[in-house]
C-alpha cells in the first residue's frame, strides 16, 4: 500500500538535502529486455527537470540521464531496491524510506545520506532518480512522470 501523504511529506523535506556535484554516474547492466524499454525511456525524457537543462553523466549511456549541478541522476535499469519488498516500509514504520505516487508513477523514496533516492515500482523496468540536496523532488517527480508512463510499462520488474 502506497502512502501518499508521507510521501508528500518527505519530498518536501528532500528539497533541503546534498550530494557530489560531480556528472558520473554507475551504468546499469540490465538484460536486453530492460535495455531496449530503457533506451525508449531515453528519447521522451524532457529536456529540462525542475527548470534544469539535460546535460548526460559519464559515462556516456542511453541508460543515464542528468539535468543541472549539483546533477539529478537518472538511471535505468537497476536492480530492485532491498526496502521495495521491506515490511516495515509498506506499512509505513520505516524513517528512511516511504512508498508513494506521483502524477501516476508510484515510487520508493530512500534517504541517502543528505539526497534523496527515488525508485520507480510497479513498472516492468526499475527507474532511479537521485535528487541532491537543495532539488524540489516534487517537481523533479512530476516532470519525470509523463516519460515514464509513456516509455516504461505497468506491471512487475523481472
Amino acid at each position: 500500500m502506497f502512502r501518499l501523504p508521507a510521501l508528500a511529506l518527505l519530498i518536501t523535506a528532500a528539497g533541503c538535502s546534498s550530494a557530489d556535484d560531480s556528472a558520473s554516474a554507475a551504468v546499469p547492466s540490465p538484460d536486453a529486455g530492460v535495455t531496449k524499454l530503457c533506451r525508449d525511456l531515453d528519447k521522451v525524457l524532457p529536456a529540462k527537470v525542475d527548470g534544469e537543462r539535460r546535460e548526460d553523466p559519464e559515462p556516456a549511456s542511453a541508460l543515464t540521464a542528468a539535468w543541472g549541478s549539483p546533477a539529478i541522476i537518472l538511471r535505468c535499469g537497476v536492480p530492485q531496491p532491498p526496502k521495495m519488498v521491506d515490511p516495515k516500509v509498506a506499512e509505513g514504520r520505516d524513517a528512511d524510506a516511504v512508498a508513494g505516487g506521483v502524477n501516476g508513477v508510484d515510487w520508493l523514496m530512500e534517504k541517502q545520506g543528505d539526497a534523496h533516492r527515488f525508485t520507480t515500482a510497479n513498472r516492468k523496468v526499475y527507474v532511479e532518480v537521485q535528487v541532491p540536496e537543495g532539488v524540489d523532488s516534487s517537481g523533479v517527480l512530476i516532470d519525470l512522470a509523463a516519460a515514464v508512463k509513456k516509455a516504461i510499462p505497468k506491471g512487475i520488474a523481472s
